[in-house]
């Protein structure tokens, strides 16, 4: 297992659609140890294969939620249906998120709050989760991850300003950019 760096924003493989993965083998298999070590280390709740580098449609997950169910797995080649979201202005401080792939900044942003996860685990066995609340947040993050889309692209006009900002005060926003988790001093 090894942790690998985490592109940032502007790398072209976090702006393209990921592939569908074709076989569950040792490959896959180490990228996903990989993938859990890297979120893990980060630390993170969710991490898409494009988040490494990697062009497939897998993503990993961890949460622990307010009845204390934890719940951690992996999506391979995933489906996400989600409830009509609620009109009006995100919470800043209960509907905003971060990204390992835009660290250190958080933004508000409406989700659906109910969704509906199909996907394939890393025995090749379908699987369901009905999620609710930050667990149906987190599979929209990942989910829009392989679709080629960051959180960021979903925001306002005025906070897309403010994200270009950023990435230009940081030197963000081009390709084979990336920060390494237990190493660099960035957080997301």
């Amino acid at each position: 297992m090894a942790v690998l760096p985490i592109r940032i924003t502007g790398d072209p493989v976090l702006h393209s659609p990921a592939l569908p993965v074709e076989t569950i083998d040792d490959d896959i298999r180490e990228l996903v140890r990989d993938l859990y070590e890297t979120m893990d280390a980060a630390p993170g709740v969710g991490l898409a294969a494009p988040q490494v580098g990697v062009p497939l449609r897998i993503f990993t997950f961890t949460w622990t939620d307010e009845s204390e169910q934890s719940w951690r797995g992996v999506a391979i080649n995933p489906e996400l249906w989600i409830s009509p979201l609620t009109p009006g202005h995100p919470d800043p401080d209960d509907e905003s998120e971060g990204c390992l792939s835009f660290p250190g900044e958080r933004f508000p942003l409406r989700r659906a709050e109910r969704a509906v996860l199909r996907a394939t685990d890393l025995d090749g066995n379908p699987f369901e989760i009905q999620a609710e609340g930050w667990l149906a947040r987190i599979f929209q993050h990942e989910f829009d991850h392989l679709d080629g889309t960051l959180y960021t692209d979903r925001l306002t006009d005025k906070e897309q300003r403010i994200v270009a900002k950023i990435c230009r005060k940081v030197g963000w926003g081009e390709p084979g950019v990336s920060w390494m988790p237990g190493v660099d001093d960035l957080e997301g």
